[in-house]
């Protein structure tokens, strides 16, 4: 676009010779004072090359200049120009914006806009050329200017242009326009320059340009005043927005917070009016301070303001009971919307009603902290006392979020005030939770019906619809979790994204999260980090997640300054670009206020949101710990400080809101039905199953015999399926290695022979899509594999586009309804999310996979507190497969072992009782707390994934996965070991189904008196001492595969100890001694052979590594030989005499 600037009598250069401009910048070192000059040499030269006059007009080709972060906003038509931009470019710009922005009836002076920058490149500007066509455009701009007229308030950011026809005068300069500036323009160094400019006139007119002089001699002597602005400067001004943006940035920092006022801090000088230059004789004066696409107090909207108001209106908003921030977000839209809510025209106010509503409340969360304290005085309870304002807070933010269309909340929050929640809140029934504190133990009137171990009251969960002020009714999920802080995080996530996934909540409105947590845990436990990076993506996010920062301001005994490097305990949300809201709490109309908003915040922009609830800790960390050992000081303040409801109740009585016998009959009332209760409780026996959803009903608990299942596909299903996850669309473009990959797999399928790992996993995939459930695989690099085995998603190698075959097992398939995603860099978030995903509904696959099984231990706790023993602290079942790289090859260390004696320790059988087995109906498997397998088939592999879903109960499974047998030549399925045909070798007695132990290879009879020895082992070594038997030839050496190790199949395992009478009997494992399954299989193995009269402990053999601290050795030479010696050892025809 080429764009003109007229000059009288003076002739113009034709667009095509548009002006090039050739810069040649001089060192201009670092930044110092705004009048240190920086010498360019500009050169002017059309597209000729001939050097072009300073005085000639010119067309300027305003195309070629770049909005840079600190740009003026222009009228339309006009280009931003940053403060950054090469000054010969900006010079250039200035001469053609200068010309079109002389002002208009309603904003005579927009040209002023333009001044600061346009005088920053005429100091820059080192030639008289430069210098010139500036002065001429200042001095003429508005004789010959295109001039800007607003069209109406509805048009306002559109312009029409109109032409003067004859030359006046120069216009008077007024009040720089501010609705024409931009908050990014206060961000530059025009306004500093402005005023050093302007000082130096003041001092000595002659010491700046005489277009400067013209300037400030009719601004200071001429300028009119705008209608209710008493003469108010571009100085005053912009200083005045500086102000307004300190209060935005820095008002938190001098908000009203600490309700002990404890805390000592540095009010920054930003906030100080003096440091802006106004003082009192100010404060009366009226000011506009409007700018365009701002909102709050910076809205074209606003009335003209007194100083004073403008100050009034930013302590309140920004330095009250709430401290705000949110300028740390970078999106105008978002920073827009919580200005309209922060810096309203008039301080919020709640009406009479909500007022009594709130004080009811906040009733209800004292007196029921203050009944357990007089009732069960030395119990340990974790109470509220200090932040009671934490429950009618959480109720005002569920009213709100119902009002806004949520309609179930899942929630995760700690021992500390949990017990209120949960009765409070949740609506769990007071009479129960007054049984726990009493001793009862009974979970549920049903005969026969397991109980668990059990768990502390406090670490219970329960669920309830619960009705809202409005009308509403929202369902309530409380997560039962353990002591260990924050580990509840991401399973709260994850089954928010279930409960989405399940109810269609495609936009994820209507199914929300809510995490509750301690100010010394939300700063210190890494697992806060991991559960806010997975809040954006794909795969994970639930459309935000409310955190509320129960901020006691002491972690146990430890101060904050002890505690964390960071000046609030909720910096760590900062890294997602969300607001943060710390309220006093004991200001409870202020801790409603600001749950109402974070819930508004989450359904407008669907993402995270931090409550930081300042508040203290009345007692102890437990009620029976001394809290003045280490904190005196704040304890001697505590024991005099009135209660949030005390504080709450003056306010109102004082107001006269509320009389004294309102307030008596409130507390009448909620005594009265406490008392009902703790007389109900000592008879209270729990009338249903409270920890099952709808989804649950009519699965069995461990006490329910399940029948077992076989787990084979029709064979027609399985060709069906296995042309649709080997079929590629025509106009896809793989990888040719993938392409080859997959060109394998469709003729496994259509062979029926060769189906290695990675198919045999797709058919399982398949089938269970085929009969209608969920499958859903996360994890690191699992959408490839971490051994490149997998490729579940191609990429189109000229387009990027992405394909998942299992996407298109079935017409018009969900685009959730095969889920595989790639996972975050974590261990104990991504495993505690789908933790959580497959705790809502058991008619789903829910599979983690390790990228190698040595790093599951970054999950440990996951493992430890959840998976292996919430089903016997909660009575939660969960179906979550596990999968974990394992197998030593040679790759050191830390890429060799999952840790699987770490499993196998965890599990609950009991290794000195044969448990009573029978093929259709197995108790011993809905006994044992989990299952662990180590398959070394492909068909096994698919039987095991399938059995997870073809039951009537959910237990977890912990798969050591294979690594080199995803290749491995004989680690190969026929097809008709997945199928149900009788006849085929899948199928056994009982039919086609997982099997838990793979007999001799060899055509042995039920009894084969020849066999000098039985080798058990499990795993990959199975393959390696196959192949020496075949090398020795050793015919009398068996070799049996345990495929399940947990729980142990003992029925198994006898009937070979029948098959073979003479056999030595030998444990051969790749791990040390110390490791993998030998602790755990030997005293079982002997119970089994005990029981059979074959021996004890001491006739049980070992062979494999020595005892070792770490897991493998990390050269890969050692490694050949120790593998080569205990497979050798394992088939030798010499007794093995190791360790006994």
């Amino acid at each position: 676009m080429i764009r003109k600037l007229k000059s009288c009598g003076q002739h113009q250069i034709s667009p095509k010779n548009s002006v090039r401009v050739q810069k040649r910048r001089e060192d201009e070192g670092s930044h110092g004072s705004a009048f240190r000059r920086r010498h360019e040499s500009v050169r002017l030269r059309s597209d000729s090359g001939a050097d072009i006059d300073a005085a000639t007009p010119l067309h300027v080709r305003c195309s070629s200049v770049l909005p840079g972060p600190s740009s003026v906003a222009l009228p339309s038509g006009l280009h931003p120009l940053s403060l950054s931009t090469p000054p010969r470019r900006a010079v250039l710009c200035l001469l053609s914006a200068a010309g079109r922005c002389s002002g208009s009836s309603r904003h005579p002076s927009t040209v002023v806009c333009l001044l600061p920058t346009l005088a920053e490149s005429s100091r820059r500007a080192g030639s008289c050329a430069a210098k010139l066509a500036i002065r001429r455009t200042l001095a003429q701009g508005g004789s010959y200017a295109a001039r800007t007229r607003a069209l109406p308030s509805q048009s306002r950011y559109f312009h029409a242009t109109v032409f003067r026809q004859k030359a006046q005068s120069a216009p008077v300069p007024r009040p720089v326009p501010l609705s024409r500036l931009t908050d990014s323009f206060l961000d530059g160094t025009s306004s500093v320059y402005l005023e050093e400019l302007q000082r130096a006139w003041e001092a000595d007119p002659n010491s700046v340009d005489e277009s400067w002089d013209n300037f400030f001699r009719n601004f200071v002597g001429q300028a009119a005043t705008s209608p209710g602005i008493s003469g108010q400067t571009i100085q005053e001004s912009m200083r005045l927005l500086l102000l307004v943006r300190a209060y935005q940035v820095n008002g938190h920092m001098k908000a009203k917070l600490d309700p002990l006022g404890l805390e000592e801090r540095e009010i920054p000088d930003e906030l100080d009016l003096a440091l802006y230059g106004f003082t009192e004789a100010d404060l009366d004066r009226e000011f506009f301070i409007g700018v365009w696409r701002m909102a709050g107090f910076l809205s074209e909207n606003r009335p003209v303001q007194t100083l004073r108001s403008i100050l009034t209106r930013l302590e309140q908003a920004y330095c009250g009971s709430i401290g705000f921030e949110y300028m740390h977000i970078a999106d105008r839209e978002k920073c827009n919307w919580l200005r309209d809510k922060i810096e309203t025209p008039t301080p919020m106010q709640y009406n009479r009603q909500r007022r009594e509503v709130i004080l009811d409340r906040l009733i209800w969360s004292t007196q029921f902290e203050n009944f357990l304290a007089t009732k069960w005085t030395t119990a340990k309870r974790f109470g509220l006392e200090g932040g009671e304002t934490l429950i009618p807070g959480m109720k005002e933010m569920f009213d709100r979020a119902a009002y806004l269309g949520v309609e179930s909340i899942v929630i995760g929050m700690p021992h500390r005030g949990r017990l209120n929640v949960l009765g409070n809140v949740v609506r769990k029934p007071l009479r129960q939770i007054f049984s726990e504190f009493s001793g009862g133990t009974k979970p549920v009137d049903e005969v026969g019906l397991y109980t668990g171990t059990g768990d502390v009251k406090y670490h219970l969960g329960t669920s309830y619809d619960r009705p809202t002020r409005g009308g509403k009714r929202i369902h309530l999920s409380l997560v039962a979790n353990p002591s260990h802080l924050e580990a509840v995080d991401p399973v709260v996530v994850g089954k928010t994204r279930a409960k989405q996934y399940y109810s269609n909540d495609v936009d994820r409105t209507k199914n929300m999260a809510i995490l509750i947590h301690g100010d010394g845990s939300f700063a210190g436990q890494g697992v806060v980090y991991e559960t806010l990076h997975l809040s954006a993506l794909p795969n994970y996010t639930t459309g935000g997640t409310i955190h509320i920062v129960v901020n006691n301001q002491v972690a146990f005994t430890t101060d904050p300054r002890a505690g964390r490097s960071s000046q609030y305990c909720t910096d760590v949300a900062k890294a997602l670009n969300v607001p943060i809201f710390h309220v006093n709490g004991d200001d409870v109309e202020a801790v409603v206020h600001a749950c109402e908003l974070a819930a508004e915040w989450r359904q407008t922009f669907h993402s995270d949101v931090v409550v930081d609830l300042v508040c203290y800790r009345r007692y102890g960390h437990n009620e029976i710990d001394e809290p003045s050992f280490t904190q005196p000081k704040m304890y001697k303040i505590i024991r005099s400080h009135p209660s949030s409801l005390e504080i709450y109740q003056k306010k109102l009585l004082e107001s006269g809101q509320v009389t004294k016998d309102d307030i008596d009959k409130i507390q009448s009332k909620v005594n009265l039905i406490l008392n009902e209760e703790f007389v109900a409780s000592k008879d209270y026996v729990p009338k249903r199953r409270d920890w099952l959803s709808s989804h649950w009903f009519g699965f069995k608990s461990p006490e329910q015999l399940s029948r077992v299942r076989n787990t084979g596909v029709k064979p027609e299903i399985l060709k069906n399926v296995g042309k649709a996850i080997t079929t590629l669309p025509e106009n896809f473009k793989p990888h040719r290695g993938v392409k080859k990959v997959y060109e394998q797999r469709a003729q496994m399928i259509e062979t029926g022979e060769g189906i290695d790992w990675a198919v045999a996993e797709a058919l399982a995939f398949a089938t269970l899509l085929v009969e209608g459930n969920h499958v859903r695989l996360s994890g690191q690099d699992v959408e490839r594999g971490t051994f490149s085995h997998r490729h579940s998603v191609l990429h189109d190698q000229e387009t990027g586009e992405k394909y998942c075959p299992l996407d298109h097992v079935l017409s018009n398939q969900n685009d959730e309804m095969f889920t595989v995603s790639n996972s975050s860099l974590s261990e104990f978030g991504v495993l505690g999310f789908e933790l959580g995903y497959s705790m809502e509904n058991p008619n789903s696959l829910v599979i983690w996979e390790a990228q190698f099984g040595d790093f599951a231990n970054g999950a440990q706790v996951i493992f430890d507190q959840f998976l292996s023993s919430g089903e016997s602290k909660w009575l939660r079942q969960t179906g979550l497969a596990v999968l974990l790289p394992h197998g030593y090859d040679g790759q050191g260390p830390e890429h060799s072992s999952a840790r699987l004696e770490r499993f196998l320790q965890m599990s609950d059988d009991n290794p000195y009782v044969i448990p009573e087995m029978e093929p259709t109906l197995r108790k011993q498997i809905q006994e044992c707390n989990w299952q662990v397998v180590n398959a070394t088939t492909p068909a096994n592999y698919f039987h095991v994934l399938r059995r997870q879903i073809h039951r009537d109960f959910r237990k977890p499974l912990i798969v050591m996965a294979p690594k080199n047998l995803l290749r491995h030549k004989d680690c190969k399925s026929n097809l008709s070991e997945f199928d149900d045909v009788q006849g085929h070798p899948g199928f056994d007695k009982q039919g086609t189904r997982f099997k838990r132990l793979i007999k001799d290879q060899n055509d042995h009879s039920d009894l084969e008196e020849g066999i000098r020895r039985l080798v058990l082992c499990s795993g990959k070594v199975y393959y390696e001492l196959d192949d020496e038997r075949k090398k020795v030839g050793a015919k009398d050496v068996a070799i049996c595969r345990v495929e399940q190790l947990c729980p142990f199949p003992y029925d198994l395992i006898q009937r070979e100890l029948k098959r073979y009478p003479n056999a030595e009997i030998v444990w051969c494992q790749e791990e040390p001694m110390n490791m993998g399954a030998y602790s755990y299989i030997a005293p079982r193995l002997s119970t089994a052979m005990r029981d059979l009269g074959r021996g004890t402990f001491e006739d049980i053999k070992y062979v494999g590594r020595a005892p070792s601290a770490a897991t493998a050795t990390g050269f890969y030479q050692v490694h050949v030989k120790e593998q080569t010696e205990l497979v050798q050892k394992a088939v030798q025809a010499n007794p093995i005499n190791f360790p006994f």
